[in-house]
């Protein structure tokens, strides 16, 4: 938006009329948003409107100061993985300890999702990859390894790092934007959500988990893909026709690197 005296900002609105939860999640944003200190790659929250709590079919709306940027390129390229790892490293520098209280950790906020592969052990699907449907006591051991390990910490980390949650500036520099999933976790928790979004979207994963416990980032992983597979075959949210089809292409992706690497040693 550019107002009359041509100063900009963003805004992002919703309201329950397009989906219950993405209010909900609105108004936790605006929350923690307003609590991350001056000087974090993140953009500055200016205002809220809020039609309140009661309203069944009340807006919420957030103001965040403009970045001018875009979102990094997929495949990643290089540079702009280079420049968000460092982003994520100076990030968890500056958000532990944790600036916010009343969060839930990492293993609160996702535990049960992160039970997807016991849950498609219960009921495996038709279709299910023959390695994943030959590995179901591992994987679900490796996603229950994983679980434990992002109950550590105290560092403020973002929960949903992805290209599309990503700006470069002009500069090179990266902000990190989208905050209603924040929790605390382990410092390199968002490094390896990043890892993550590589393996999808194509780039070199290598680069971003160099330094980090190969084991660790295997188990968090594998936690992760038995969360989208078994997530996209549940009923469509309401609002969110795509969702499904986005988390099975997720949970697609990371069978082959989970196959080259789960079971590689847990360092101490």
């Amino acid at each position: 938006m550019r107002t009359t005296s041509g100063r900009r900002a963003f805004v992002k609105a919703v309201s329950p009329a397009q989906n219950e939860y993405s209010a909900q999640l609105a108004r936790r944003e605006a929350t923690i948003a307003a609590e991350l200190p001056v000087g974090a790659p993140v953009p500055r929250l200016l205002g809220t409107y809020d039609e309140g709590h009661d309203h069944s079919d009340g807006w919420v709306a957030l103001v965040f100061e403009d970045i001018e940027g875009r979102h990094p390129r997929t495949p990643w390229v290089d540079a702009e993985l280079a420049a968000t790892v460092t982003a994520l490293r100076e990030l968890a520098l500056t958000l532990t300890p944790s600036p916010l209280t009343a969060v839930p950790t990492a293993a609160e906020h996702l535990g049960s999702d992160l039970a997807g592969w016991h849950k498609v052990a219960a009921d495996p699907p038709g279709d299910l990859d023959p390695w994943a449907a030959a590995h179901l006591t591992e994987l679900r051991a490796a996603a229950d390894r994983g679980l434990a390990a992002i109950g550590t910490g105290n560092t403020l980390t973002h929960c949903d790092v992805r290209a599309d949650n990503l700006l470069v500036r002009p500069d090179g520099s990266i902000v990190i934007v989208d905050w209603p999933a924040a929790c605390t976790g382990p410092a390199w928790f968002d490094t390896v959500l990043l890892g993550m979004n590589v393996i999808v979207y194509g780039g070199s994963p290598e680069r971003v988990f160099a330094g980090l416990d190969p084991g660790i980032c295997a188990d968090v992983l594998a936690a992760s893909a038995g969360y989208f597979l078994h997530a996209s075959r549940l009923p469509d949210p309401p609002g969110l026709p795509t969702v499904r089809a986005f988390q099975r292409a997720q949970g697609d992706a990371l069978l082959p690197w989970l196959k080259a690497n789960l079971g590689r040693p847990v360092h101490a």
